[in-house]
């Protein structure tokens, strides 16, 4: 096997020194024996997002979301391409073959690269024909149409092309590459159009003059997609690209446009900054930022009808192989198809709006805090509404017995209440914000809402540098109306992003236990100045990377001790992520010794289920369906004394070992009852939006032996019930 491993290095070693097209014959059937225990991380993310493709064509969705699932896969592509395929070429670059883990697939680079490559063509093909063979003609039957330029009646063009000369054309720059015009600088995933030219005038020989490259990139301000007039019920639009290309010959005047299409170029997106040379993180991330803008070209994605020599001079202009071309038989950026569902003023053709349900106890302040004082609470995001969460930080702000707030922010929104309470309680409270300026694609954003907090007199924190700060916290320090000075917290599984907590499936809870807000302040102590506590004082909270992975394989063993003394061992685990290569050890070995374990993965599961002798008790289902589930919920049965979790923590090395993370119990009977009876039941009878991992690697749809059951749509009947 190890001849056969070198051979295959050889051999894309060559290939990609060569620029040739990729063998895809050098990939050995079996790598290693963990590639036996063990999915490959790359090729199960990209597993998920077929699911998600499964959705784009299924035709019991609503139309409109098939067409929002398609532009999700579109958008996850891109963030693989820039990050993960991007890294796998930054590791061939410098040479750095060493160090392969399990979850990778035991795989070298240039193998990954070659697997990975053929995947990503075929799934690139799936995505276009779900566009062109079935939401396109369905779309223009339900009245929504997207036309093409020679579709368009007299009054569209004429509309458009008004459109054209008001607010198109002042932006574009036309270039023409040649010794004085080099080739422009392309911003990552920016829409770009290609042309080939000829000038119409011969030279002062008479010779025919040569072929040139035009190239016009495409401002990010205007709109992909424009609104045409249209009979009334219906919804018409046009492309911009196809709108510019039909104008060029205005913009190139004195040529022959011979041919030209759309293009777009991904870039290598990952951060790479080094400690010792930072002034402070936000200046570092700041200047990695613009960095990133013009990263090594990874990916060139084309219009099919593009002429052999237009690719060609773009492949050599960018330096990429060909296996880096992706001709597409439509739109060069399927992710703008959001702005088709946002646009298509047609309700019957989405799901229809779901309003959460309000918690009756937040309309005044001491309501809010005695109800605390009394009990915990727990709130399941979206089907309970996110504004309970809001309104703790924006009463703490108001509330003038509240004495400091200390908060985490990872991800926010523009308009965020949580983030505006802030700043207003900076001006009379004491306030510390931990902000994550590493939030990966948020980090310009965060680097502004950074400084807008400072400003306001925040006390700003980045956290730790080289661990990102993902924790879900928020403290609240009160004297009551009994003169005692409480801690009040909120512990969550989701960012505070009111945006996102629309669609996401998350857990909030909120307490005045003193040993969990305790524990939580000493986590901000962590992350303020690094100062590290013994192990038992961040209890009863798990914290990454302190005390979260051995207290986890503790939390495992100790189901499978039950098990061998015949004692109930049960765990049901649900998260976005399990690839660690340890957690899926102690995993095997809790099946071996006679634990059930059900596990509900929405993405990457590197755990290969249903093993004889591995893995025959473990059960691995992925929901994909309306929302995005978010939520991260741990159930040890405990030999009959169950314990359950919640955190911000994935079952990943990064969520593990790279990130400062916090799980909490939730230790009140009704709440825990709730969580493993109500919630993790529902997604475990789930027939409609689950299905079940193989051992092959293969995702099914769960068989319906049974009535169809979605997770999802109980919880949202259950929260108009008690609405």
């Amino acid at each position: 096997m190890t001849k056969q491993i070198d051979a295959a290095n050889k051999t894309t070693r060559k290939w990609a020194r060569s620029g040739k097209e990729a063998p895809t014959k050098a990939i050995p059937e079996t790598a290693t024996a963990a590639d036996e225990r063990f999915f490959g991380r790359d090729v199960s993310w990209l597993k998920f997002n077929e699911r998600v493709l499964e959705e784009a064509q299924d035709e019991t969705n609503p139309l409109l979301e098939r067409v929002k699932f398609l532009a999700i896969t579109a958008s996850n592509l891109d963030e693989f391409v820039e990050i993960r395929i991007a890294g796998i070429l930054q590791r061939i670059e410098d040479g750095t073959d060493q160090g392969q883990v399990a979850d990778e697939g035991g795989l070298t680079p240039e193998e990954r690269l070659v697997r990975l490559s053929k995947v990503m063509a075929e799934f690139v093909k799936a995505q276009y024909q779900c566009w062109n063979d079935q939401l396109l003609p369905e779309l223009s039957k339900a009245g929504v149409r997207v036309l093409r330029w020679e579709e368009l009646s007299h009054a569209a063009r004429t509309y458009v092309e008004k459109f054209y000369e008001a607010e198109v054309d002042p932006l574009l720059t036309p270039v023409t590459i040649d010794p004085s015009h080099p080739f422009p600088r392309v911003l990552n995933k920016a829409l770009c159009i290609a042309l080939l030219l000829r000038h119409k005038r011969r030279g002062p020989t008479g010779l025919k003059p040569g072929k040139l490259l035009g190239v016009v990139t495409v401002p990010r301000s205007l709109p992909r997609l424009i609104a045409l007039p249209s009979e009334s019920g219906k919804c018409d639009f046009i492309f911009l690209h196809e709108l510019i290309e039909s104008q060029v010959e205005k913009m190139f005047r004195g040529y022959e446009v011979l041919d030209e299409a759309a293009f777009r170029v991904t870039r290598n997106s990952n951060l790479y900054m080094e400690e010792e040379e930072s002034r402070s993180v936000l200046e570092s991330v700041r200047e990695e930022l613009h960095n990133r803008r013009k990263g090594d070209a990874v990916r060139l994605e084309i219009e099919s009808s593009a002429s052999d020599e237009i690719v060609d001079r773009l492949r050599t202009n960018f330096e990429l192989d060909e296996w880096q071309v992706f001709r597409t038989e439509g739109p060069v950026n399927l992710s703008r198809l959001m702005n088709l569902y946002s646009e298509a003023k047609t309700p019957a053709l989405k799901y229809p709006p779901f309003i959460a349900k309000e918690h009756k106890l937040t309309a005044k302040v001491e309501d809010l805090f005695a109800e605390l004082r009394r009990k915990d609470l727990m709130l399941h995001h979206p089907f309970d509404s996110y504004g309970t969460v809001e309104q703790f930080v924006q009463l703490g702000a108001h509330d003038p017995c509240v004495i400091s707030m200390k908060q985490t922010l990872y991800r926010t929104s523009k308009d965020s209440t949580i983030f505006r309470s802030l700043i207003e309680a900076a001006q009379n409270k004491d306030v510390t914000v931990v902000v994550e300026l590493m939030a990966r694609f948020d980090e310009d954003s965060n680097i502004r809402w950074a400084r807008e907090l400072e400003d306001a007199g925040v006390g700003v924190f980045h956290g730790i540098f080289g661990l990102k700060t993902h924790c879900k916290l928020s403290l609240l320090v009160r004297r009551d109306p009994d003169g005692v000075v409480r801690r009040y917290a909120h512990l969550g599984t989701g960012n505070y992003n009111p945006i996102t907590s629309r669609f996401y499936t998350d857990i909030s809870l909120m307490t005045t236990n003193p040993e969990i807000t305790i524990a939580v302040q000493r986590v901000f102590n962590y992350l303020t100045a690094e100062s590290e506590a013994d192990a038992d004082a961040y209890e009863p909270l798990l914290v990454a990377p302190l005390t979260l992975a051995p207290a986890l394989l503790r939390l495992i063993d100790r189901e499978a001790e039950h098990a061998r003394a015949g004692k109930p061992a049960r765990i049901v685990a649900k998260m976005n992520g399990l690839l660690e290569e340890k957690t899926i050890e102690a995993l095997y070995a809790a099946s071996q010794a006679g634990v059930h374990i059900e596990l509900i993965v929405r993405g990457m599961c590197a755990l290969r289920p249903g093993v004889k002798g591995l893995s025959e008790k473990i059960h691995v289902r992925s929901i994909v369906g309306q929302f995005l589930e978010h939520s991260r919920i741990f159930d040890f049965e405990n030999g009959g004394n169950p314990e359950t979790f919640c955190g911000s923590a994935d079952w990943m090395t990064r969520n593990l070992y790279e990130r400062c993370e916090v799980v909490f119990p939730v230790t009140d009977k009704t709440l825990a009852t709730r969580l493993r009876d109500e919630i993790l039941q529902a997604y475990l009878k789930d027939n409609v939006k689950a299905r079940t991992l193989l051992a092959n690697g293969d995702y099914i749809r769960v068989e319906q032996t049974e009535k169809p059951f979605s997770a999802q749509e109980f919880f949202m009947e259950l929260a108009a019930d008690k609405a």
